[in-house]
């Protein structure tokens, strides 16, 4: 129960649907940045809150009457009578199997898992097909994927009788994606409320009444919940004139920046653009002290029937060290569900599991890649965050939620960055569990992949985009294949997962390089270096380097007149007039083979209903590129440290031809085993002491050349040393030079 403080209070309202396993955390960083201003506010994942209304015993009982009431049952499917005559068992059930999904009621998975607990539908044709699975997956997870595909059953069956435009993560995300104009979503507006509108509704008009906002802000972050956002908002002018209505979020930023509908201003008095923190800052006061002369920032407004963009204040944005942390009061953070659609151990992180969401920098620090949006302040405007800060609000995330796993939601984190944040964990002695996106450069060596793994790292995605130099150097990747290959093995060898975001039908892009891609794909995943990936097809957006100079890369413009509602996504024609449709569905297919592990060998023609070409590329390229890997020689400045535990020394006797010396053997420990290594005794002396002043809480940085000038004050030959075989297990272990 929110406890209402002030008649100027702003409420955030994430509409539905975003996920649904961990917040999305736009209101939690903007509720924790008004935190710093003492300007109160409240947040609602209207999301969340919807499904577990409409998946309980009284929302199922609603669903199916609703069903019965309005639905024509003559072109229902065979699953839709199916689902329907199992109502009941239905009914009975999903109580149980939410509490499942929430963490509450382990116990149940025996109950799942024996086939006689769950109403099975068309959903669950294909858990035969990926048994193979189960053996390895356990009985928690493997209760999990089936209790995820009797919920998608029913969101079929919602599809197919009571809402076309339902969906877990995009509701009506046809009505936003691409939406030149706002006719169509305007007309849908203007008719009947959905059986999912009037549940949602319902709970909106709770949270808006309770708490009576100055100004209600609704994120945006996808299509998938513009429709409801609009609905949202319809009703608070309806029901509350009084109070303001802003949007802002991910869609508004890409899609809405050129807006020119006033209609839109009929729901809304508000877009903001870009980082919300000073715009919002900034309209707060605009509505409490309307007395003052009107300060806004990247805010779109109605004026006289027409809309205006007002970017009148000198102020600049708020540095990322000032913004505060993300604050997740109100949200109810035990009761978001873990799902497991694909039986993937790294697909399943965004799907399973509730993650911190933090942000190491701003922007990207490439900002080069030729279809990216590096035009837009999101990624354009590369900030950073000192590493110290970045733990100080992963403990205070710790302190307030109970959670220790974080998902940086970075364009692509910065490895130095990584590597202090990753020092600094390990200095504080935390217990965490972290993932992040990266690109694939040669800064991730194996030792820094070794320290990241210390740290908590336990998976990373990156764009391989399309698997072909001559495609990487046009996307101005900065990466070549072998690159990726050598990248990904370090992160793997270290028990890292990795996910691989893959392209195709980027321009000029021929048939055979498509497949040439689909073979090194191939083999990637046959080496077991890549874990995970996920194909999508090319799209031109307006604000890349691409959509901005198109006949540079041989791209003609369809659509060049721009719409009145959002502009983004560009119609294109490519010079090769390849229609690279025809290959999604292979593509797709035998990448969900190759990330289970099976198919390899198929020829790659089995994955098409069309004639391709042979691949050019040699069936052992990446296997090669990774055996080429030259060792990784450390410069002066390295900072060598020290992970492992420290050894202990004996001094032991060794005796041959009647000469006796002594020798000292280092015993270490480490999580799995014990090993040691023998040294003659003044070099063991001197190591033991060495480890000592590498390990990360020492006050004094251990650098390279500090080494080797130790060593060679009473040794010769630092470098032979540094090679022997005593000091490459060491490396292997633990001992890294980052």
């Amino acid at each position: 129960m929110y406890k209402i403080h002030s008649l100027n209070s702003i409420l955030f309202v994430t509409p539905p649907f975003t996920q649904l396993n961990t917040p999305y955390p736009a209101t939690a960083y903007l509720k924790g940045f008004l935190n710093t201003k003492q300007i109160e506010s409240y947040q609602c994942d209207l999301g969340i809150e919807t499904l577990l209304v409409l998946f309980s015993k009284a929302g199922l009982t609603q669903l199916f009457e609703n069903a019965a009431q309005q639905s024509n049952q003559s072109i229902w499917t065979e699953n839709d009578h199916r689902i329907f005559g199992l109502q009941t068992n239905y009914i009975q059930t999903i109580d149980s199997v939410i509490a499942f999904l929430q963490g509450k009621s382990p116990s149940l998975a025996k109950q799942i898992c024996s086939g006689y607990f769950l109403p099975e539908a068309s959903r669950f044709a294909q858990v035969e097909e990926t048994e193979w699975a189960f053996g390895t997956l356990g009985i928690q997870d493997k209760a999990k994927h089936l209790a995820t595909l009797y919920l998608e059953d029913l969101s079929d069956f919602i599809v197919s009788v009571v809402d076309e435009n339902f969906g877990f993560s995009r509701y009506a995300e046809r009505l936003g994606r691409s939406a030149s104009s706002f006719d169509e979503l305007y007309a849908k507006l203007h008719q009947e409320q959905t059986f999912i509108d009037q549940l949602s509704l319902r709970l909106f008009a709770s949270k808006i009444s309770e708490i009576q906002p100055k100004l209600l802000c609704l994120s945006v972050p996808f299509p998938g919940n513009l429709y409801s956002a609009f609905r949202c908002a319809q009703w608070a002018k309806q029901h509350f004139p009084n109070c303001k209505v802003a949007m802002g979020g991910g869609f508004p930023n890409t899609e809405l920046r050129s807006i020119s509908d006033p209609r839109v201003f009929e729901f809304l008095d508000f877009i903001t653009l870009d980082d919300g923190e000073l715009p919002l800052e900034l309209l707060w006061q605009h509505l409490v002290y309307p007395e003052l002369p009107r300060m806004l920032k990247r805010t779109f407004l109605l004026e006289y029937g027409q809309v205006v963009y007002v970017n009148n204040t000198t102020q600049s944005d708020y540095k990322q060290a000032q913004v505060g942390t993300p604050d997740y009061t109100n949200l109810p953070l035990t009761k978001y569900i873990s799902v497991l659609e694909v039986l993937n151990p790294m697909h399943s992180l965004w799907s399973d599991g509730r993650w911190n969401k933090l942000t190491m920098a701003h922007g990207c620090y490439w900002g080069k890649c030729t279809f990216c949006d590096i035009s837009l302040d999101y990624i354009s405007l590369y900030e950073p965050v000192a590493a110290a800060l970045i733990v100080d609000r992963m403990e205070q995330l710790i302190a307030s939620t109970g959670e220790t796993g974080f998902h940086f939601v970075d364009e692509a984190a910065p490895p130095a960055l990584m590597r202090e944040v990753a020092l600094e964990i390990i200095r504080r002695n935390l217990v965490v569990s972290w993932w992040t996106n990266i690109r694939f450069e040669k800064s991730f060596t194996a030792d820094l992949c070794l320290l990241l793994k210390k740290s908590g790292c336990i998976a990373v995605s990156g764009g391989l985009e399309v698997a072909s130099d001559r495609l990487l150097a046009l996307i101005d990747k900065g990466v070549s294949v072998a690159q990726v290959a050598q990248v990904t093995r370090n992160f793997t060898e270290t028990g890292i997962l990795v996910h691989a975001y893959l392209m195709y039908g980027y321009p000029t892009q021929t048939i055979q390089e498509t497949v040439d891609s689909l073979e090194m794909v191939r083999q990637l995943f046959e080496l077991g270096i890549v874990q995970s990936g996920f194909w999508h097809q090319f799209a031109l957006t307006t604000h890349s380097p691409i959509g901005k100079e198109p006949e540079k890369y041989g791209v003609s413009i369809l659509n060049k007149e721009p719409g009145t509602f959002a502009n983004n996504d560009l119609l294109f024609a490519d010079a090769t007039g390849i229609d690279h449709d025809q290959f999604s569905f292979g593509l797709k297919k035998s990448l969900y083979n190759y990330m289970h592990g099976i198919c390899f060998e198929l020829p790659l023609q089995d994955w098409f209903d069309f004639t391709i070409p042979q691949t050019t590329v040699s069936p052992y390229f990446i296997e090669q590129a990774i055996d080429a890997q030259l060792d990784f020689i450390p410069k002066p400045s390295s900072r060598i440290v020290w992970l492992g535990n420290l050894p202990e020394l004996s001094l032991q006797t060794k005796s041959k031809r009647g000469q006796k010396w002594l020798v000292a053997q280092l015993q270490f420990h480490d999580l799995k085993d014990s090993f040691s290594i023998q040294l003659p005794e003044a070099e063991g002396v001197w190591l033991e002491k060495m480890l000592n002043q590498c390990r990360i809480n020492q006050p004094q940085k251990m650098k390279m050349a500090d080494m080797q000038a130790s060593y060679e004050q009473e040794f010769e030959n630092f470098e032979l040393f540094w090679q022997s075989k005593p000091l490459k297990t060491l490396r292997s272990l633990g001992l890294v030079c980052l």
